[in-house]
């Protein structure tokens, strides 16, 4: 059986040019070439001239998925363009398409995601749309950290086989001596964003309560943010009570540029006089 193809025309990624157009799909397709394709994933195969040969099928758990007049092709773990290339391949070998030209669109990414958890708007399992999902645009497809979130997020994972665990400062990705890498996030990925660090301010101010531990905050910032000491309170009266290290807690009286420790607790004393 031979099906007819174009007089002069070469597979479109031999020659290096983009493939044919596929028709619109939904919001969530991508055509990445760099993209991995990945068991759960759904893909629309196209043969140009061919439309007998156009399908919409779901990558099996095992890789591959059942193709006319091939069988069982395996595609798991190509990117789209290798892909594409396999499939025209065998179609030519075996003397189905002359020369076929093959484009294959990914409509559904079920394969490739990462998991987001914690302080982060709209937690969830998302999928990677292409080869190179960094950190921080992951972070961005969620809605960012909440107010509440801490700057340091943990990636869990797997690379070249081992288990992976990293802390990545994100403000220091946008710093300017840049000390931070914006990581490149894999399949498997579990993005975990904890609770900011909190110290606790009472006694004779004008917003007693929890505080957020911003970075590097001085007894005087955190009294600012809670509004200054009341006219009833004196800074003189001041003392921080802090756990140590065998958890017990020590009571210190503080100079107002020292720097405050996750979970300190700030009193305020009321004036003498």
């Amino acid at each position: 059986m031979l099906l007819s193809g174009p007089a002069n025309a070469q597979p479109a990624q031999a020659r290096g040019a983009a493939a044919t157009p596929a028709p619109a799909v939904a919001p969530t397709a991508t055509t990445n070439a760099e993209y991995r394709i990945a068991p759960g994933d759904v893909i629309r195969v196209t043969v140009f001239q061919n439309p007998d040969l156009s399908l919409e099928a779901r990558v099996s758990e095992v890789g591959v998925i059942s193709y006319p007049l091939l069988g069982q092709v395996n595609l798991g773990g190509l990117s789209v363009s290798a892909a594409e290339k396999r499939i025209a391949d065998q179609l030519r070998d075996r003397n189905f398409v002359r020369q076929p030209q093959v484009s294959i669109l990914v409509t559904q990414v079920r394969g490739n995601q990462v998991s987001v958890l914690g302080q982060v708007g709209k937690p969830g399992r998302f999928p990677l749309e292409s080869g190179e999902v960094k950190l921080t645009e992951m972070l961005a497809t969620v809605g960012g950290v909440l107010p509440t979130g801490a700057d340091t997020v943990v990636v869990l994972g797997t690379r070249n086989g081992q288990p992976f665990r990293g802390e990545i400062d994100v403000p220091s990705i946008f710093g300017p001596d840049r000390r931070g890498g914006d990581l490149v996030l894999q399949n498997g990925d579990v993005i975990w964003v904890e609770r900011a660090p909190s110290i606790y301010i009472y006694g004779e101010v004008q917003r007693p309560g929890a505080l957020r531990l911003e970075r590097n905050m001085s007894v005087l910032q955190a009294l600012a943010a809670s509004g200054g000491v009341t006219q009833r309170g004196t800074e003189k009266g001041l003392r921080v009570h802090r756990r140590n290290a065998e958890g017990r807690t020590q009571v210190i009286q503080p100079a107002m540029d020292d720097l405050l420790r996750p979970d300190d607790v700030v009193y305020v004393r009321e004036s003498l006089f």
